[in-house]
């Protein structure tokens, strides 16, 4: 089959969006920025063996995909617009590019991101998405702007896609994991949720954002180095899922919390004259100074791509 047989069977009927002029089926696409805003963009490439597991279900391979992207845009506090994919095939497979497709399909719909253009080649499996979307000019957030005495927070719990993914590399065959939880926890890695709606209730509250996809520790320190200051965790306070303490122990489960990466929920610093959102948990404190500062001491901090 083709590369445009490719496209047109499996990915150009993705395309339809409020903010879409133009779409899959040109040489390029045309999105509409509402006045008053700005386009955000964001890539994110996932290699087979690298980002997900060379078994991980196709259709799981193409939610996580768009997902990991889309976070980006929770943490600007934008408005999804759409999305582009170029993908890279070691050999057509029809069973597969279905699964993969329904995936998309799924992911476009949940986040709000309709597929307007990309590309399809020959070679090892990788995944690149580039997400587009829109934030009133200078309104976006940023990692810059935590200040001291302001509160370090975070949504949702940490460390499960972690222990998900471990669980998927058959490291925990020797746990007694409930089925549910096991069912919780490979979601979580598979099918992460990305906070859009979070990151648009931030806008004019939270004064810096990030979402945590190499862990919390190593993305704190993004914050506190665009910042220019110190955030203090208190590891005590750190949301975690019952089904992780329950399969793997809370010190065990402590560390996943700290150093696990693509939970992709939302690391932010709040006034103490703001409202928490619902959903999310005070961790912390900003303070003047550098670096991140945790009462545990681990071997590393988080995710890194080249070590």
């Amino acid at each position: 089959m083709s590369e445009f047989a490719i496209i047109t069977q499996y990915f150009s009927s993705f395309g339809a969006g409020a903010n879409v002029l133009l779409s899959v089926g040109d040489d390029a696409a045309a999105l509409r920025v509402d006045e008053g805003c700005e386009l955000i963009v964001s890539t994110d490439t996932s290699v087979a063996g690298v980002h997900f597991p060379d078994d991980l279900f196709p259709e799981d391979i193409a939610y996580k995909a768009v997902a990991a992207a889309a976070s980006d845009l929770a943490a600007m506090g934008a408005s999804p617009l759409g999305m582009t994919l170029a993908i890279s095939l070691p050999e057509h497979d029809a069973l597969w590019l279905h699964g993969f497709s329904q995936g998309l399909a799924a992911a476009s719909r949940d986040f709000d991101l309709p597929l307007v253009g990309g590309d399809t080649t020959r070679g090892l499996l990788s995944i690149t998405v580039t997400v587009m979307g829109q934030c009133a000019t200078g309104q976006k957030l940023l990692r810059s702007g935590a200040s001291a005495g302001e509160l370090l927070c975070v949504s949702g719990t940490l460390g499960d896609s972690a222990l998900g993914l471990s669980m998927l590399q058959g490291k925990e065959r020797g746990l007694d994991i409930d089925f549910e939880d096991q069912e919780f926890l490979l979601s979580r890695f598979s099918r992460p949720a990305s906070r859009i709606s979070l990151g648009l209730s931030l806008l004019g509250q939270a004064t810096s954002c990030i979402d945590i996809s190499d862990g919390l520790l190593a993305d704190a320190a993004h914050i506190a180095d665009a910042s220019g200051c110190k955030l203090v965790i208190d590891s005590a306070r750190l949301p975690m899922s019952e089904a992780l303490a329950a399969s793997i122990g809370r010190d065990r489960a402590l560390a996943f919390a700290l150093t696990g990466g693509e939970d992709f929920e939302l690391l932010f610093s709040l006034p103490e004259s703001k409202s928490l959102p619902d959903g999310c948990t005070i961790i912390g404190r900003v303070e003047a100074g550098e670096g991140v500062v945790c009462d545990q001491v681990l071997e590393k901090d988080g995710y890194d791509h080249f070590h």
